[in-house]
């Protein structure tokens, strides 16, 4: 289809991460490292708080949905570069970029809703610690984790309704290696009011509801951490929020500069490179930062070892 026509849409092309060929091969043996390495530490982290009883704690099985999480997110994304780089199709169908958009989309809001709970954990942990048990049940993290899954895949099902009615494109040629909503975004013809208005009004509930619910219990776990007398039990407190909050940042720190950039200055090209770092870079490092900075992971890790 020519670019300069407004047709329907029954499929799409994904340019991929690089168009120069020299540089295929090379960033194709790099997504795919990192790749394996998000499997194998995600799938560690899930083996191990499944198996070790010492791991049966609200964090840790938070932290466990957080990897699961991690894994799908690669993986609805990372397979389109596989397949593409492996047959040499870049072809996808306007049904599945828009089932792919849905379900990264999807699944990057129950992450965020994730941090939130994971961010609340914590400060009852902190600031309620006789109460931290009664209150963190493993009923109330169970209803907390499946309430947390259904609201991401519930709550940007508008935006792609909406999106999935428009099939008039100025070009079926989408800059990116996934279906990225800002990339289809780009390429629309015709008034597209009511998608910016579904756009911003998930992108209010979807990220800043979140983004405030995740920062606020860090003003009192702050507060209740330079009330602790000993620098011992300071040092402690913040240890046990530090992996948390590291993650926190990388992934909010991505997202802004991927979303929330003025319009002017977004780059598709620049903006597939945060998009990579949020998809393979981002999942990637949570395992290797929870369990760097996490006795409790490497001690459990030993153990699983030791039996083998």
């Amino acid at each position: 289809m020519s670019s300069s026509n407004h047709t329907l849409v029954m499929f799409f092309f994904l340019t991929g991460i690089s168009n120069v060929p020299e540089q295929q091969l090379p960033v194709f043996l790099l997504v795919f490292l990192s790749y394996l390495i998000t499997l194998v530490g995600n799938m560690t982290i899930f083996l191990l708080v499944c198996l070790d009883h010492h791991l049966h704690t609200p964090m840790y099985f938070f932290l466990c949905n957080l990897s699961i999480l991690d894994m799908s997110s690669s993986t609805v994304t990372m397979h389109r570069i596989f397949v593409n780089f492996i047959t040499g199709d870049t072809r996808i169908s306007f049904f599945a970029c828009m089932t792919q958009m849905y379900i990264f989309a999807s699944l990057t809001s129950d992450e965020l809703l994730l941090l939130t709970i994971m961010s609340y954990d914590r400060y009852m942990a902190i600031c309620s610690p006789l109460r931290y048990h009664t209150v963190m049940s493993h009923r109330v993290c169970t209803t907390l984790a499946i309430m947390c899954w259904l609201v991401g895949f519930i709550q940007v099902l508008p935006i792609v309704v909406v999106l999935s009615t428009i099939t008039c494109y100025r070009s079926n040629v989408v800059n990116h290696f996934f279906c990225e909503p800002l990339s289809l975004q780009k390429l629309l013809c015709g008034y597209t009011y009511y998608l910016e208005l579904s756009i911003y009004i998930n992108g209010v509930f979807d990220a800043t509801c979140p983004f405030l619910l995740t920062f606020l219990p860090y003003l009192f776990i702050i507060a209740t951490i330079l009330k602790i007398r000993s620098e011992t039990g300071r040092r402690k407190a913040f240890y046990t929020c530090s992996s948390h909050l590291t993650v926190v940042i990388l992934l909010y720190t991505t997202l802004v500069f991927q979303y929330l950039r003025p319009h002017s200055m977004i780059n598709l090209d620049s903006n597939k490179l945060f998009s990579l770092f949020n998809t393979a870079g981002v999942p990637m490092l949570n395992p290797l930062i929870y369990s760097l900075k996490n006795k409790d992971v490497k001690t459990a890790l030993k153990r699983m070892l030791n039996r083998v």
